[in-house]
């Protein structure tokens, strides 16, 4: 055999012999067959949303310690009512605004954005940096609060919460449906989009004010008589929606949406294993799951961090999940979680990380 011939024959050898070792060694691996699949679910559901520019336009203020932005692009994807967008601020902070304008107006989004004083900055960044003429990256939009067809509805609104709730008066309207609407805040000052709501319900008094200033908080026990036909809308702080939810009659639950971020109270220490990386995390109590990851994996995706995004959702391999996010379906909980969020019922979770 030729010197050439024979050299090829060795390596080919060698090559073939390999293989069959590293099947045999894969075979016999604890980890083997392996659960997880062949890409993980980080960033490639809702948070992969192509990014956009926007150039702001105009800058109006409804109501005290509001403003509202105007937005305009080109190839703006067109949305429904309850939609919001991402808006990736100056910073770099990520931060989630509901679309308060009018569908039909393609190249253009409206949001507002209410000054919280003890917040995370992302609306003081806002407040002060985002001014006409100013461009600014934003995601979306998405929808997780869309609005089903219904002959009847009623909607509960508190403060700032009224933005997602507005397009869908608009709608509601339109179609010529049964509408109630009952609108909260501290007073009719600071309620933003008051006039044009109030001109909506003029007809037949569909929309009920309650400034707390004027007449305290408000009397939700009409809820409980709510007819099963009539789909129920509620937005604003977190202890209206629980009060919303705990008075509709029994088995009933309203659509809501939350922009406030998943508490990581009542939760003790757990441990994490990643089974990708072969590693296993410790988080501590009131330490969320990303940051105790991200010690171990730098490049873990993530955005938000309020479990609103679905940037950081990864696939569950073992153990009980504590669902604390907005976003997932009931599918998604079975086997994935949001790890900026939700914790563990029990000491330990396994990602497919």
């Amino acid at each position: 055999m030729a010197p050439r011939l024979r050299t090829v024959a060795l390596v080919a050898g060698a090559a073939l012999l390999t293989r069959r070792a590293l099947r045999r060694r894969i075979g016999t691996s604890p980890l083997w067959p392996l659960p997880a699949l062949e890409e993980p679910v980080s960033g490639r559901g809702r948070g992969a949303t192509a990014t956009r520019r926007a150039l702001v336009t105009e800058r109006t203020s409804p109501a005290e310690g509001v403003v509202r932005l105007r937005l305009e692009g080109t190839d703006l994807p067109p949305w429904e009512p309850g939609a919001h967008l991402d808006l990736v601020l100056p910073s770099g902070l990520v931060r989630q605004y509901s679309l308060c304008g009018d569908p039909a107006e393609s190249g253009t989004y409206t949001v507002a954005a209410r000054l919280i004083e003890d917040g995370r900055g992302g609306s003081r960044e806002v407040h002060e940096q985002l001014h006409e003429g100013t461009e600014i990256e934003i995601r979306g939009p998405r929808n997780r609060f869309a609005l089903v067809r219904s002959a009847a509805y009623l909607f509960v609104a508190g403060g700032i919460g009224i933005t997602p709730v507005l397009p869908m008066l608009r709608a509601a309207e339109a179609a010529g449906a049964d509408w109630r609407l009952v609108y909260c805040g501290r007073s009719r000052a600071s309620m933003p989009f008051l006039d044009e709501i109030e001109k909506l319900g003029a007809d037949g008094g569909r929309v009920t004010v309650v400034a707390e200033d004027e007449s305290g908080l408000p009397d939700l026990a009409f809820l409980a008589g709510t007819p099963e036909e009539t789909a129920v809308y509620c937005c604003g702080p977190n202890g209206l929606m629980d009060a919303v939810t705990r008075l509709l009659p029994e088995g009933r639950r309203p659509h809501l949406e939350r922009f406030a971020p998943g508490a990581q109270e009542g939760g003790g220490p757990f441990e994490v294993e990643l089974r990708r990386t072969g590693r296993t995390v410790r988080v501590a109590e009131g330490q969320s799951v990303l940051a105790a990851v991200r010690a171990e994996v730098r490049d873990v995706s993530y955005s938000c961090e309020q479990g609103f995004c679905g940037t950081c959702q990864q696939r569950v391999l073992a153990g009980e999940i504590d669902h604390r996010d907005e976003l997932l379906t009931d599918g998604e909980r079975e086997d994935s979680m949001l790890i900026c969020v939700s914790r563990c019922h029990g000491g330990r979770l396994v990602l497919d990380l």
